[in-house]
């Protein structure tokens, strides 16, 4: 699969570098207007004839086009078959402990083993005691 990414990736940038030097060697609509009036005119005539040139150019250029487009659309669907890789995180390799209910239904995370008590935590067994109005709406 990596060898097929790395191919179609060859293949888009090649036919993007292709289209570019493409469409810098074409003549633009003016050109053509200001050859008659006495601009020189020996470019790409000479070489593929006197219409032969532009049909030409053009005509490669939108094959490129067509390439660099499916390659597009196959990197979008290969790039995205791939799983994702791993973030590295350390939290992702610890076991989920489940939380200890304390008598007023507040959930209370279990420590992580080899961790100190945080201050005003009950000490391991004795049982969590809810602050006094916890969960009640203050009254103004």
């Amino acid at each position: 699969m990596n060898f097929l990414l790395t191919l179609l990736l060859v293949v888009q940038i090649l036919a993007a570098l292709g289209m570019i030097g493409l469409i810098l060697m074409q003549h633009g609509k003016g050109a053509d207007a200001g050859a008659a009036f006495g601009g020189g005119g020996a470019g790409s005539a000479s070489l593929f004839g006197a219409s032969g040139g532009a049909n030409f150019l053009s005509r490669t250029t939108a094959v490129l086009a067509a390439v660099f487009l499916a390659c597009t659309l196959g990197l979008a669907y290969f790039g995205n078959l791939r799983e994702a890789p791993s973030s590295g995180s350390v939290l992702e390799s610890v076991p989920a402990t489940p939380a200890q209910q304390i008598p007023g239904g507040v959930p209370v995370p279990a420590p992580a083993p080899g961790a100190a008590p945080a201050q005003g935590a009950p000490a391991q067994g004795a049982p969590a005691q809810a602050p006094a109005g916890a969960g009640q709406i203050p009254s103004q």
